[in-house]
This record gives C-alpha cells, sequence and structure tokens, in this order.
C-alpha cells in the first residue's frame, strides 16, 4: 500500500489523461480540470465536478497550447510502450508554452499472466479515497527510463522527481517559447 498526497499545487487550465474511473484529479480540482478517457464508462463513473470528454490521448483534439498543466495519474501503466510516446507527444502539443506535466505512476516489468496491481491511500487534498489499480495483458510493462525517454522525444524537460519503492512522481515542462512544438 502506497500513500499518496496531493495538494492544490497546481494551477490553471488542467487536461487530466485517463481522467475516469477514481476520477482522482477531477475530485481534487474541480472544474479546472477537463478529464478525458477512452472508456465513457469509466468517465461516468468518476465522482466530482469537472468537464469530462471521452477522447483518445494518443489523438486529442485540443487546440495547440490550450492547457497550462497535464497531468496523467495511474495512467501510464495501462498503455502499450509503443503508444506512450504519442501520448507524451500529444500532452507536450496542448501544453502552454511553459506549461507543466504531473506524472504519478508505478515502474512493473510484467502484466502477464499475473496481473500487476497498485494498492493506494491518497489523501485528495482532504478527501480520502482507498483503491486499487490493476492491468493485465501481455506485453505490457513500465519503466522509469521509458517514461524519461518519451518525454524527452516531445521535448519536455524534467523539473522534478520522486521515487517511493517502485512509485514515481515526475514534473515535467515545456520550455518556454515552444508554444507549437
Amino acid at each position: 500500500m502506497v500513500d499518496i498526497i496531493l495538494e492544490r499545487d497546481i494551477s490553471g487550465r488542467i487536461l487530466d489523461l485517463g481522467g475516469g474511473g477514481e476520477g482522482v484529479i477531477g475530485r481534487v480540482y474541480g472544474r479546472a480540470v477537463t478529464a478525458i478517457d477512452i472508456r465513457p464508462d469509466e468517465l461516468e463513473d468518476a465522482p466530482g465536478d469537472f468537464e469530462r470528454i471521452c477522447m483518445d490521448a494518443r489523438r486529442l483534439e485540443f487546440p495547440d497550447g490550450c492547457f497550462d498543466a497535464a497531468t496523467a495519474f495511474y495512467f501510464l501503466m495501462y498503455l502499450f510502450p509503443e503508444d506512450r510516446g504519442a501520448v507524451f507527444s500529444e500532452a507536450a502539443r496542448v501544453l502552454k508554452s511553459g506549461g507543466r506535466m504531473y506524472v504519478w505512476d508505478a515502474v512493473y516489468s510484467s502484466a502477464f499472466p499475473e496481473p500487476h496491481l497498485v494498492e493506494l491511500n491518497i489523501d485528495a487534498a482532504g478527501e480520502r479515497i482507498s483503491t486499487t489499480y490493476g492491468v493485465l495483458g501481455e506485453g505490457m510493462s513500465l519503466s522509469l527510463d521509458d517514461i524519461l525517454r518519451c518525454a524527452a522525444e516531445a521535448g519536455l524537460q524534467l523539473a522534478g522527481k520522486r521515487l517511493e519503492g517502485g512509485h514515481f512522481y515526475l514534473i515535467f515542462e515545456k520550455p518556454k517559447g515552444r508554444e507549437d512544438e
């Protein structure tokens, strides 16, 4: 079980990638959040007062530079490794110059034949959430090196890093002056 404390320290308009299900980021930031998820049922289940749009994170339907921040809260673990580069490229594209991408996730080497499970106790700005995220599938894995490579290839610079066991919290920044790259 991992304890995570989320405070309201992200400002501006926030794009929450994979923001359905528990809707953690939407619960913390409310109407500042536009949550996207490829599964409409996950969006419908997410509690909180925030915008929900069914959309594929590999092909975002937003204009360039329209968000101050992007978040990925235990979302990348659900993507096949070959899809993560497109997600980072799209997130970088829709971020404003100087915008930031915040990533919380867990490293795992395999999710088959046994699922990879992540148990979390989350303090979501005072609201307590206990949940388990899990992924099962051949070819599924997540490494910190892969995430750092995808972000760098998308033009994002590492601005902060915290590692705890197999879990990580990363902050990436889109350099100023790179509005539409």
